[in-house]
């Protein structure tokens, strides 16, 4: 009984020394992140990174690495910094294309294909100001057979890139 409360206090231990790292393993490092007064920390369970930001070039991130745990997430971007977005589906519930709105991000070429189901796009910061990311994969399959029920609910998935003034 002894070891059992033992090795709790150790996966807590561990499970909180890892917050604020960066799962998946880049090499971006943490994300910037803001609430709405300009300056705030992300929250536990919230994607690649957690980190503060105020929105200058010095606490922005060169490099931002998102997946679909960052969505509602704001995350900030020098000028010429690059954006990787990995959101992970299935065949059968297949995310959409990410769009950008705003003219602050311009994409690029991500550099690998994606297997069935997934969406990966990446965005170069050509401009200072704001973009919205924004992507949805549907909540059911598609029905394979004409008499399966079809669901038409979508979960969505957004993200503001904040670019740094020049």
């Amino acid at each position: 009984m002894r070891h059992t409360a033992a090795a709790a206090v150790a996966v807590t231990a561990l499970l909180l020394a890892g917050c604020g790292t960066q799962s998946g393993g880049g090499p971006t490092g943490p994300i910037p992140s803001s609430s709405p007064s300009g300056t705030g920390t992300a929250g536990p369970g919230s994607g690649t990174g957690t980190g503060t930001g105020t929105g200058t070039p010095r606490t922005c991130a060169a490099a931002v690495a998102l997946t679909a745990g960052d969505t509602g997430r704001t995350v900030c971007v020098t000028p010429g910094g690059t954006i990787r977005v990995t959101l992970d589906g299935t065949p059968d519930r297949p995310w959409s294309p990410v769009t950008s709105e705003g003219g602050v991000l311009t994409p690029i070429n991500a550099g690998i294909g994606a297997p069935r189901g997934d969406t990966i796009a990446a965005y170069r910061a050509v401009a200072p100001g704001t973009a919205r990311l924004h992507a949805t994969q549907p909540l059911c399959p598609t029905p394979t057979a004409p008499d399966q029920v079809a669901c038409l609910a979508l979960r969505d998935w957004t993200v503001t890139v904040r670019v740094a003034g020049g």
